[in-house]
């Protein structure tokens, strides 16, 4: 049984993780801000093993960490647009919350750390198939703050302090902190409840695709691996011949709904594109993706026909994180004395 910290637990990816772990029957401490309710972590709660820490990564102080042997990394903004909104708290979160996480689990003897980044750091690319040495191209604060990260990470690695980067693809599917601001997921609801899907920048644009389940089986592989296959490496996360242009992804939503139009639409502000390649995570650790986007989006559809997933705004990071903000500065400027009424 091993002790594993996942900072991000309440997350869209964090909470699948947790679950793992804890059918693994590993103890798992899941440090979260809490941003999208308790609520994402209520399945969990009452487990053996399982402990709930509400933390902000920007600020926890070292005593989560003791006992540790294992620091899964994955709190942070998690999208481009909600990274915009404001830049200096996305550099606050994602990197210097990372290595004070980082600098915590050092200083208790954390033995393992493994660290969420995002195929976004390759950015905008010809099509070619880019692994895990290729040149990194950001086009996007989320993408520089992974690079930033990764490179401060990499700089603390040591003999006693095992450092590994996940690079995951465009995750999908079904999770208790449900996302519906990413592309399969996005493009499955819009076709269920609208029968219409955009398809913007004229659909040309490559995504790795990769099941939110294979991505948390992705960070429990790692930390089973004997140590010098991961201590210090970077790990795409994905299947290579899950990379489509995101118009063929539409298209495989139409097949599973096939009342769906489809159009397209050539202007499109979004300049990633990026052809990943997954061959090293198979060839070192042996491991191999298990879910399709075909059934994620037949997942998807049928949990929207049974009504037994949330759709609302806390799905959509970007709006939910803006009215966060805008609730934060109508009750600075209505409250008197420190209270509403």
């Amino acid at each position: 049984m091993t002790t594993v910290l996942v900072t991000g637990a309440g997350g869209y990816i964090g909470t699948v993780l947790s679950e793992l772990l804890l059918d693994a029957g590993h103890e798992v401490r899941g440090l979260d801000r809490m941003f999208f309710g308790r609520q994402t972590l209520a399945h969990l709660e009452g487990r053996p093993g399982f402990q709930v820490i509400r933390d902000d990564i920007r600020h926890v102080g070292p005593e989560p960490f003791e006992g540790v042997d294992v620091v899964m990394h994955l709190a942070g903004i998690s999208n481009d647009p909600a990274c915009d909104l404001d830049p200096r708290i996305t550099q606050e979160v994602n990197v210097d919350g990372t290595m004070r996480v980082a600098k915590h689990a050092r200083e208790a003897g954390v033995s393992r750390f493994i660290f969420s980044s995002s195929c976004s750091v390759y950015g905008a690319s010809d099509g070619a198939i880019l692994h895990e040495d290729s040149p990194r191209a950001p086009v996007s604060l989320y993408a520089r703050t992974k690079i930033e990260s990764e490179e401060d990470l990499i700089g603390m690695h040591a003999d006693d302090f095992a450092v590994t980067m996940l690079r995951n693809g465009t995750v999908y599917g079904i999770s208790p902190r449900m996302r519906f601001d990413l592309i399969i997921n996005l493009m499955t609801l819009y076709a269920h409840r609208n029968r219409k899907i955009y398809v913007l920048g004229g659909g040309q644009q490559w995504r790795p695709l990769v099941h939110v389940n294979d991505v948390a089986r992705a960070f429990i592989a790692v930390m089973d691996a004997p140590l010098e296959k991961v201590a210090g490496e970077v790990f795409n996360v994905g299947e290579t011949d899950h990379n489509f242009q995101t118009v063929r992804v539409a298209q495989m939503v139409r097949d599973v709904l096939p009342y769906t139009d489809v159009e397209l639409v050539p202007d499109d502000p979004d300049r990633r594109s990026y052809h990943v390649g997954f061959d090293k995570i198979r060839d070192v650790l042996g491991f191999e993706i298990t879910r399709t986007p075909h059934e994620g989006i037949v997942e998807i559809k049928q949990a929207l026909e049974r009504g037994t997933i949330d759709d609302g705004m806390r799905t959509r990071t970007v709006d939910y994180y803006r009215f966060l903000l805008e609730a934060e500065q109508i009750v600075r400027e209505v409250a008197y004395d420190g209270a509403i009424f």
